[in-house]
């Protein structure tokens, strides 16, 4: 696969990230006053995190800012994997992959360079795009997540230790279009790892 059919996936994914994330920005409210239920086992709601898997955060005064960049650069990184598997003739699943995991990645960074300055509050209230009261600063956007699959409820056995009785969700994580890209992108990896590497191993034409 050329590396102008990479360039055409992160475009498409990044078009539908953002284009998700601003629709569900300013029409939704943070959180269950906002929720939509699709199906029992899909649900839509808007929450924010700071950018880590799940809610997690760097502590501290700049722990934001050091996430930001240090993600940053690690597409940079990932730019330059892309690049140079084009140039090597790599297989189409390791060209698909890091193409997915590239743009998932840039998504999530346009929301934690961007969104702090361009949006307002989504506490009780619609978020405002271009808003003249942003409820953050450069760098410090919070990641929109919009994605709830509650396939599975239930309680965990009495007998099992610490969470014995306790009750638990499958799927509990809520997440985005540019957090599925990434996920798919890793599985293509783990799962057709030698087809990956392989670089007689191809879908399609190379160009």
């Amino acid at each position: 696969m050329s590396l102008k059919n990479s360039i055409l996936i992160i475009a498409i994914i990044l078009l539908v990230d953002q284009f998700v994330k601003i629709y569900i920005k300013t029409n939704f409210v943070y959180g269950e006053a906002g929720q939509i239920d699709v199906a029992s086992w899909f649900k839509i709601v808007l929450i924010e995190n700071e950018g880590m898997a799940w809610g997690t955060k760097i502590p501290g005064t700049y722990g934001k800012l050091i996430l930001t960049v240090f993600r940053i650069l690690a597409v940079v990184g990932i730019g330059y994997w892309l690049y140079d598997a084009s140039t090597k003739h790599s297989s189409n699943y390791l060209m698909i992959a890091i193409s997915l995991i590239f743009a998932g990645a840039v998504g999530n960074i346009i929301d934690s360079v961007f969104y702090g300055v361009i949006f307002d509050n989504s506490y009780n209230n619609l978020a405002t795009l271009f808003t003249e009261n942003p409820y953050g600063t450069w760098f410090h956007g919070k990641v929109v997540d919009m994605l709830y699959f509650p396939i599975f409820e239930g309680n965990f056995p009495k007998w099992l230790p610490v969470w014995g009785g306790h009750s638990f969700k499958f799927f509990n994580a809520i997440f985005n279009i540019a957090d599925m890209a990434i996920s798919t992108g890793v599985g293509i990896l783990i799962v057709f790892n030698k087809k990956a590497f392989d670089k007689k191993t191809f879908i399609g034409t190379n160009s």
